[in-house]
């Protein structure tokens, strides 16, 4: 498909640099099957599901990966760790910056208490760094690092921002970035739709009989790599860990047993349930690597209901929840949301997104 079909306008002072001052105080536009949309506060979110309902929510936990720090020689360096090559030597792959110095034979201090050796670039312009450290990396990564925050959000707070304020906001995102539940240390950025949830929500919906289960996707470097191909069909995903515990597995097919809606929380959930889901929709227990692509055209096997965050123009995260919900519709309930003054992106307002009619009556291909 045309990558111009999924472009819309937005303001930049709806993109949301910062968290809302409590997590569920954020705004949730609901979109039906069919139908006009409805505005409410998340906390309004019990009131749109049905006992029975089984919330699917990622568990995976983001890493303090951002490593600020000098060049050896002299100006600033950053460093986005990507993935562990080895551990001993500790040994990863990381986005660099700036990324026209930092070539092989370079030395970046952090901290002044770590180094990272450059020793090579590869082909997709990542740099392979080889550190050197004191005690446990990942004790002076929980020191040194910083949450992995997308980079519109960097780019509107650090625009003249004094180096303590960019202190104090790390420290509200080690709390904020991450979901109450989030469990299974492994991503470089969060499944923000759970960021909205909260012990109390949850109480609510244990009460009104709303079932849970918890799968995993580790979000990887594919959530910052934007779609470049104009024919969208061109695109090709970043590999991400998945598993499917055999708890959550059984409580899936237990719900689809009983014909009771499979609610998934965010679009990495979506993608982990559609990747372990057989031809029959039944979906096992397991784990893997995943490059699911979803567009328009796709043929959902399980997830009834989705709960998102606002997404990108021209992005996967658009596409996917485009042939979910109808490209019309999602387009035109985010027309609506900018005119509304929703708040955007990673920690922006959240959409409670039904299924749509053609998507049900799509057969496989």
């Amino acid at each position: 498909m045309n990558l111009d079909l999924f472009d819309y306008d937005l303001p930049e002072h709806l993109i949301a640099a910062f968290p809302a001052e409590r997590r569920d105080a954020s705004r949730l536009l609901v979109l039906p099957a069919e139908g006009d949309p409805a505005h409410r506060a998340f906390t309004d979110l019990p009131g749109h599901l049905r006992p029975g309902d089984l919330l699917v929510l990622n568990d995976t936990r983001v890493m303090p990966v951002r490593l600020l720090g000098s060049l050896r020689g002299g100006g600033r360096a950053e460093l986005l760790l990507l993935h562990c090559v080895s551990s001993s030597p500790t040994r990863w792959t990381a986005l660099a910056k700036p990324g026209r110095r930092l070539r092989p034979g370079d030395t970046v201090e952090i901290g002044g208490v770590m180094t990272a050796h450059i020793e090579a670039v590869e082909a997709d312009g990542s740099r392979v760094a080889c550190f050197e450290h004191d005690g446990a990396f990942a004790d002076r990564l929980e020191e040194l690092g910083r949450m992995p925050l997308p980079p519109y959000i960097l780019k509107s707070r650090e625009r003249g921002a004094p180096e303590d304020a960019l202190a104090a906001w790390d420290a509200l995102d080690r709390e904020r970035y991450q979901t109450v539940y989030a469990r299974r240390l492994g991503s470089i950025a969060a499944p923000t739709a759970g960021l909205h949830f909260t012990p109390e929500l949850f109480a609510r919906l244990d009460a009104m009989g709303v079932e849970r289960a918890f799968v995993t996707l580790h979000v990887g470097a594919g959530t910052f790599k934007p779609v470049t191909a104009e024919d969208t069909s061109a695109h090709e995903m970043h590999s991400e860990e998945w598993e499917v515990p055999p708890e959550a597995a059984e409580r899936i097919e237990g719900a689809r047993r009983a014909g009771r809606r499979i609610v998934a929380v965010g679009t990495t959930s979506v993608r982990t349930l559609e990747t372990a889901a057989q031809a029959d929709g039944k979906v096992r227990p397991g784990a893997g690597s995943t490059k699911l692509f979803i567009e328009p055209g796709f043929r959902f096997r399980v997830v009834d209901a989705m709960v998102t965050n606002f997404h990108l123009p021209r992005s996967t995260l658009l596409l996917l929840v485009s042939a979910f919900a109808g490209r019309d519709r999602v387009l035109a309930a985010y027309r609506e949301a900018v005119a509304a003054g929703y708040r955007f992106y990673s920690y922006g307002d959240a959409t409670l997104l039904h299924r749509s009619p053609a998507d049900r009556a799509t057969e496989p291909g």
